[in-house]
């Protein structure tokens, strides 16, 4: 019968044994991990990953006492980052698996959110079981007060519940000064959607992904700090107009959808010369570092801008027939502008892809003449 090796798993995803206790991930082994529960209790007594850790020790030495061939390690993640967090545990877990002939895997955790990596570790060991650490807490009104203000206390909780909630109380106040009570809770039901659609789908991470790559270019002294910057100044702008055009032509005989078309059609050339600003930048410091990748970067600008002509003339169009407010353009007006936008949209993009392929194949000799100098100058000389 094959030996079954059973690992003892604790995952600390947001690494609070790395960034509290400075303890490096992985450690393995009975000592180890006892030695990280008490360096991470010491820094933070409250942290409810040591009782996790201490839950871990003992599961261990109870399968051990029954004469089971078991490991146990604590792996963490990344405090900063989760995408990046999530590779590093998949990694460790991978390279701990093949060093010990790990057969299965029991998890212990301290809550929902390190549960989410589940999938990770599944993907790497069979999971026999879960084990969730609950922390047992007095069941009084004192208590309760004590354990609302800790979770609000948490950057990542108070990140997540109070921005939305205090974003959408400032933007119904602002509707009601402005003097337009009716669309106030359109806008707050709006900003509160778009929101958990960002969450769901998980492009805040991206966001933080595009924080860090603007960190990294202003160290790095390149030319995007400065073009993301003014994109995002202009993006905002585009926000402020695309809701100043939202109450112009405000009717409260029209929909959500009318809306909607309203806050692009005055928005949309601000998002359009943001994204240009934002991959011309980018462009720019590729010719400038690795020019090789140009040829994938070049047509952005063109996609950029035939989105942004082909959706203003949608906007304009689908506007124009469906209010009988003077807009400024009505009737066949907005039928040859719809047809005129999205004419010049397909030309802009064909030329993109055009000149995508001609610098595709420019960067390529540029980069074997690099690769074979003699070659390239012995061609110089024939000519």
């Amino acid at each position: 019968m094959e030996n079954i090796r059973t690992l003892i798993l604790c995952v600390d995803r947001d690494d609070d044994i790395g960034f509290k206790a400075g303890v490096t991930s992985p450690p393995v082994g009975r000592e180890e991990c006892l030695t990280t529960a008490e360096k991470l209790a010491i820094a933070d007594p409250e942290d409810s990953d040591v009782n996790a850790i201490f839950q871990g020790i003992k599961t261990y030495d109870e399968l051990k006492g029954k004469g089971e061939d078991v490991y146990i390690a604590v792996i963490g993640g990344s405090h900063t980052n989760m995408l990046e967090g999530d590779r590093r545990i998949s990694h460790d877990l991978g390279k701990i698996v093949w060093d010990f002939e790990i057969n299965e895997c029991i998890l212990v955790t301290d809550g929902a959110e390190d549960e989410f990596i589940l999938p990770v570790i599944q993907s790497t060991v069979d999971v026999k079981s879960v084990q969730r650490v609950i922390v047992k807490q007095m069941p009084n009104l004192e208590g309760t007060y004590y354990i609302i203000k800790k979770l609000f206390d948490d950057p990542e909780i108070a990140k997540t519940i109070l921005v939305p909630v205090g974003l959408a109380m400032l933007l119904y106040a602002v509707s009601i000064l402005l003097g337009y009570p009716g669309i106030a809770v359109v806008i707050v039901v709006g900003v509160l959607g778009l929101y958990l659609l960002f969450k769901g789908y998980g492009i805040d991470e991206y966001f933080e992904i595009t924080l860090r790559s603007l960190q990294s270019s202003f160290f790095g002294g390149k030319f995007t700090f400065v073009a993301y910057i003014a994109a995002l100044f202009i993006g905002i702008m585009g926000i402020i107009i695309g809701l100043t055009t939202l109450l112009e032509w405000y009717s409260s005989e029209q929909g959500i959808l009318f809306y909607a078309l309203l806050f692009v059609y005055g928005a949309i050339w601000y998002f359009t010369a943001s994204a240009l600003i934002a991959s011309i930048g980018k462009i720019i410091d590729i010719f400038l570092n690795e020019i090789k990748s140009l040829g994938r970067f070049i047509a952005i600008p063109f996609f950029v801008l035939a989105i942004g002509i082909i959706a203003y003339g949608a906007c304009v169009y689908t506007i124009a027939i469906s209010t009988d407010m003077e807009f400024p353009v009505l009737g066949g007006n907005s039928i040859k502008l719809i047809i005129y936008t999205t004419l010049g949209g397909l030309i802009c993009a064909g030329f993109g892809i055009y000149l995508q392929k001609y610098v595709t194949k420019w960067t390529k000799k540029l980069s074997l003449a690099k690769k074979n100098p003699e070659k390239s100058s012995d061609k110089n000389k024939a000519f």
